[in-house]
This record gives structure tokens, C-alpha cells and sequence, in this order.
């Protein structure tokens, strides 16, 4: 018989795959999950790249107890690491329209959409 225990990598996991959901619901367009420019370049990983209309947005999804932990849990040399990410991406798709920063944070009272984090 299995055992039934989520492990963080795992509860990561889950919380991007409702995040993506979140996203769908309001009527955004999943362009990229779990997005990397590359091995060893100094870049993060993003969680999830979506465009609705002439806005694409780049996502944090972090799962935590609270929103205050989620917000903790971005650091500044994150940050760094992911606007560089995006400015890649940007770059590599020609993309001329409005891009944003923000972050999903799934607690156990619910999903926390919050904009223009970074």
C-alpha cells in the first residue's frame, strides 16, 4: 500500500498546476510552465508564463501556511535572477506588447493572486 505523504517538491507541484487553473479561469493563456533560458546562465526558473490579450505576466507560485511566508520566500537575488529570465524571454519572442512581475500564493485558506510583485 502507498503512502499518502506529499513532499514540499510535490505540494510545489500541485500548487503551480492550480495556479495554472487560476489563471485559465480568469482568462489568461498558459504560454510556458517551468520555464529556464538555460542551464548555468544566472537565470531562475519561472513558474509560469501567461498572456491574456497584449499582457504577458510572469508568475512566482509559492505554497506556504500564509501570504506572509510567501512573500518572504521571494528573495531580492531571486528577483534578479528572474527579471533576467523574463527580459530573455522577452527578447527571444520579440514580445512588444506589456509584460508584469507577479505571484501566486497558494495557502490553506486559498489562492493569493497578488500583481507587480518585482
Amino acid at each position: 500500500m502507498r503512502s499518502r505523504v506529499v513532499t514540499s517538491y510535490r505540494a510545489g507541484l500541485i500548487a503551480e498546476w492550480r495556479a495554472r487553473w487560476y489563471l485559465r479561469l480568469r482568462g489568461f493563456r498558459i504560454l510556458a510552465s517551468r520555464y529556464v533560458t538555460g542551464r548555468h546562465t544566472g537565470c531562475a526558473e519561472i513558474d509560469i508564463i501567461a498572456r491574456r490579450g497584449n499582457l504577458i505576466i510572469f508568475v512566482e507560485v509559492k505554497r506556504r501556511s500564509s501570504i506572509c511566508g510567501g512573500f518572504d520566500a521571494i528573495t531580492p537575488a531571486q528577483s534578479v535572477r528572474l527579471r533576467r529570465s523574463a527580459e530573455t524571454y522577452l527578447a527571444q519572442m520579440r514580445w512588444v506588447g506589456d509584460a508584469r512581475f507577479d505571484a501566486i500564493i497558494v495557502c490553506d485558506d486559498g489562492i493569493h493572486w497578488v500583481h507587480g510583485v518585482l
